[in-house]
């Protein structure tokens, strides 16, 4: 059985799961980093243009805290695995490979949705 770490499957090829995995995590661990400074950009914009309320906030509590939501946030970015891995398996995938950058965008952006939620309505309120 051929192997291909491409983002497309040739018609008709069978992959094995470790094959399947590879081109998987291929097309989405480099793009985890646009993910990232996509949220981190967000809340440096959150911190920098309401200074003045966020400086209380500044504490090694909600350090930790802020760490345990950006692991949440790469944990919610795996979700993406639930969706790509079966669709490799389907014999259309060379068609639906180019969706891929369409979940991207679309989990990008509820990813940053979700933070501005819960920066503006979790956060921001109760920071004295």
């Amino acid at each position: 059985m051929p192997q291909t770490t491409s983002s497309s499957q040739p018609q008709g090829t069978s992959l094995s799961f470790r094959a399947i995995l590879r081109n998987s995590a291929g097309f989405w661990e480099p793009r985890r980093l646009l993910y990232n400074l996509a949220l981190l950009i967000v809340a440096f914009a959150w911190i920098i243009l309401t200074w003045p309320h966020f400086r209380p906030a500044f504490t090694l509590s909600t350090f930790l805290t802020m760490c345990v939501l950006a692991l949440l946030a790469n944990l919610c970015y795996t979700a993406a695995y639930l969706f790509d891995l079966p669709i490799q398996g389907m014999n259309s995938f060379t068609r639906l490979a180019s969706w891929r950058w369409g979940l991207w965008f679309l989990g990008t952006a509820l990813a940053i949705l979700l933070e501005n939620y819960w920066i503006a309505d979790e956060i921001y309120p109760f920071v004295r």
